[in-house]
């Protein structure tokens, strides 16, 4: 195991003088220990000292420092909106920080832009100014302890630490016993972040009124046109996502409140909602169609949504029903899980769009393209029956790449075509592989990621009462963060031995490394400077961490045996 680091700094200024002095770690501390007292008074119902909190928590230096290094670390830090401002230089993170004030605050108009999505249609995106996104992050630390509190227990989207795979372990739970329900509602809001109701969203989210109806009166501009927003919260907004899910909160807990828990048990009701997507569960046609179907419609109307009629079915568990991109079907009364039709053509038709846009590319660029959206579609379906669906693809993809070394060698054999890019490989014919020399002289082999290999293995669902900001949880919660972000460093195995020896924190700040973060795989000593490449000379760092280092020049060292590399 890695000892603990020492680290070289300069003694701490209360008063940070610039974007690199902050101490991240008192920052993150400040932060927490102020959302777990909102939880706390939330919890008991003590709305009066939440406000007193928040108001305390989004005036604070902390959170404010926080605000402007999440909207300035995530994937959009380069998206600018209608000012065309990016935050690019610590200097202006410093003078934003600073700037960061609900008087006098006046949020621009949001700049639209569409994406394409899966069934052809665009999705419409708001994107704010810098000013706009680091305001609503700043709300949102105060938001996040109330939104998970008084969540449902059966809500996964775009909540800490929980994911699809955990919503699907749920129904698995619901649905896989043989006296389970046998009926459900498998329902879709119509255009749910458009059509939201704005009164209700400022008369029923805990947070700053006036700043709410700001931000969502803000207004869109489209092709140079002011357009008024009378409804909705604007997808691409960093806290809409958190405000949708409190509109559809109470979904399940009201919807059991209705029916009575013990009759609501008796008649096999179950929520299990993903953002917008939800499923609910019945013992019989009847019942969901007549008494909980009219009552989601009306807890739907109030809030300004609306069922889609087309999307919106009540089938049976051996006729199956597709959710978050599996398929949930009774054969012979066991219930298998499989990736879904629509969601294996389309990932298809993703990796054949690649193979065909880089006809002129080498086999090592292409292979290094695809291999990412292979692992990353093997590790969605990797907790469900996906063997099948794994070797069939595999073929697939064999097939579109044979095409794509035929077409650039019109004039050679197949044998020779076969022989230049496909290789047998520990047993395996029509290995898609190539081999390069390194700067050293020695022979790296790159080969296309199987999905075949992939092994199926069970998801360990996370509790429905989980709640992050609550004390007694923290034990469960490191777990999780380590178990997860483990399952998804598994392709880097390096990189996962150091996340595991430096017990999953950033050794400069010592918060924990996320797959929110990121991370920088820092050389202690440089390579310019004959520093090699073994774990023992590399240690994981945040990457606003690893800017303070060299900005700083602060010293990372770690006394720990060589681990090779």
């Amino acid at each position: 195991m890695i000892e603990h680091s020492q680290i070289a700094v300069s003694a701490p200024s209360n008063a940070p003088q610039q974007w690199h002095d902050i101490d991240w770690y008192r920052v993150q501390r400040n932060v927490r220990a102020m959302q777990i007292r909102i939880a706390k008074a939330c919890r008991e119902g003590n709305w009066r000292r939440v406000k007193a909190l928040q108001r305390m928590l989004t005036r604070s230096r902390s959170a404010r420092y926080l605000a402007v290094r999440r909207v300035t670390e995530n994937q959009g830090k380069r998206t600018a909106g209608v000012d065309r401002v990016l935050w690019d230089t610590p200097d202006a993170k410093w003078k934003a920080a600073d700037g960061l004030k609900r008087h006098g605050y006046k949020p621009r108009p949001l700049r639209r832009v569409f994406i394409p999505k899966s069934n052809g249609k665009e999705r419409p995106l708001g994107i704010p100014t810098m000013t706009d996104r680091a305001m609503q992050a700043l709300y949102l630390l105060a938001l996040a302890p109330i939104a998970e509190t008084t969540g449902d227990p059966n809500s996964y989207g775009f909540r800490i630490e929980r994911s699809t795979a955990d919503a699907m372990g749920q129904l698995f739970v619901c649905l896989s016993k043989r006296l389970s329900a046998k009926w459900v509602l498998e329902a879709d809001i119509k255009g749910c972040f458009d059509h939201i109701n704005h009164d209700w969203l400022i008369h029923h989210v805990p947070t700053d009124k006036m700043v709410l109806r700001k931000w969502l009166k803000a207004g869109v501009i489209h092709k140079g046109q002011l357009q008024a927003t009378d409804a909705g919260t604007p997808q691409g907004g960093i806290i809409s996502p958190t405000l949708a899910n409190m509109v559809l909160d109470g979904l399940e807990t009201q919807l059991k409140q209705h029916l009575g828990v013990t009759r609501a048990k008796k008649l096999k009701i179950n929520v299990v909602r993903y953002a917008d997507d939800f499923v609910i569960t019945g013992e019989s046609k009847e019942v969901l169609d007549s008494e909980v179907k009219p009552w989601v419609e009306q807890f739907l109307a109030v809030r300004g949504l609306q069922l889609s009629p087309e999307k919106t079915h009540v089938v049976h568990i051996d006729e199956g029903f597709d959710f978050l991109g599996w398929n949930f079907r009774k054969y012979g009364g066991k219930l298998l899980i499989k990736p879904s039709k629509k969601n294996v053509k389309a990932f298809y038709r993703k990796a054949k769009e690649v193979i065909s846009t880089n006809k002129a590319v080498t086999q090592e660029d292409l292979i290094r393209l695809l291999n990412p959206m292979l692992r990353g579609w093997a590790s969605y379906h990797q907790p469900v029956v996906a063997k099948k669906a794994y070797s069939r693809m595999d073929f697939q993809i064999f097939q579109a790449l044979w095409r794509w070394a035929k077409r650039r060698h019109p004039n050679k054999s197949l044998d020779w075509i076969r022989k230049k890019y496909f290789q047998l490989i520990e047993g395996r014919n029509w290995v898609f592989c190539t081999t390069l020399l390194t700067e050293t002289g020695d022979k790296e082999e790159i080969r296309l990621y199987t999905l075949e290999a992939t092994p199926i293995e069970r998801h360990r669902k996370i509790s429905g009462e989980y709640n992050p900001f609550d004390p007694s949880m923290e034990e469960m919660g490191e777990k999780l963060r380590m178990s997860r972000m483990l399952g998804k460093l598994k392709y880097r195995k390096q990189v996962s031995n150091l996340f595991q020896s430096q017990k999953g924190l950033c050794l400069l700040c010592k918060n924990p490394i996320t797959s929110e973060t990121g991370w920088h795989d820092h050389h202690i000593i440089y390579r310019s400077q004959g520093g090699g490449d073994s774990l023992s000379n590399r240690v994981l760092l945040h990457p606003i961490c690893h800017q303070q280092l060299h900005a700083r020049g602060l010293t990372v060292n770690k006394p720990a045996p060589d681990f090779g590399g």
